[in-house]
């Protein structure tokens, strides 16, 4: 069976399902789009991960994972979601230790968490990106639907809601100053609030662009 090669294209959270995530995993050379429900821990560490500038100021367990492996020379070499059943994803790490290499069963979320934290690739097998992937929906007037009506659909698709109660972990910091965002930013990375840090850290990057 072929792999198809998957990026992160985000997380949506649940607002009504108390710690129900959805991460949302985009084939690299095409449209389809895989949804997976992880947990509230995962979801921050991905997240922590995806936003290179933000430091817990404590380890979090992946990044304690990343920092063993790198003491004892283990290397993640790929992460591969392996298996579907009964809606539950089944993935493997693909590990190197002195060119010998190991394959561990991992849940998906921790396995992307670590590949992000390694810089390595994730697939899948094509059968399953058949099965459960999905395309988000364009409207007659656009030919590009917009990062909120992706998250808008995908909240529906995944999570079985209504668009309304759905939002991604960011809120809207658009209406604070450059210096108050910064402020925010590290009273939250104080507090341990990754989740907020993240969409924080995320208005900040777009105005110095």
């Amino acid at each position: 069976m072929s792999l198809v090669k998957l990026t992160i294209k985000g997380i949506s959270y649940s607002q009504t399902q108390n710690g129900a995530y959805a991460l949302i995993l985009s084939e690299e050379d095409g449209e389809r789009k895989l949804p997976i429900v992880i947990g509230a821990f995962e979801a921050q560490s991905i997240a922590i991960a995806l936003e290179k500038e933000i430091k817990p100021p404590r380890p979090l367990t992946h990044d304690l994972f990343k920092g063993f492996a790198d003491r004892f020379d283990i290397v993640v070499k790929q992460v591969i979601i392996h298996k579907l059943m009964d809606g539950v994803f089944y993935s493997s790490i693909i590990c190197e230790r002195d060119k010998i290499e190991e394959i561990i069963d991992a849940r998906t979320s921790d396995a992307i968490a670590l590949a992000l934290r390694f810089k390595a690739p994730i697939f899948t097998y094509k059968n399953i990106l058949e099965k459960a992937g999905i395309f988000l929906k364009s409207t007659p007037k656009k030919k590009k639907t917009s990062k909120k009506e992706e998250e808008d659909i995908i909240g529906e698709l995944i999570l079985g809601e209504d668009k309304e109660s759905v939002s991604t972990i960011t809120e809207d910091y658009s209406k604070h100053t450059l210096k108050q965002l910064n402020e925010m930013l590290g009273q939250a990375v104080e507090n341990e609030d990754y989740e907020k840090a993240a969409g924080i850290h995320d208005e900040i990057s777009k105005r110095q662009k």
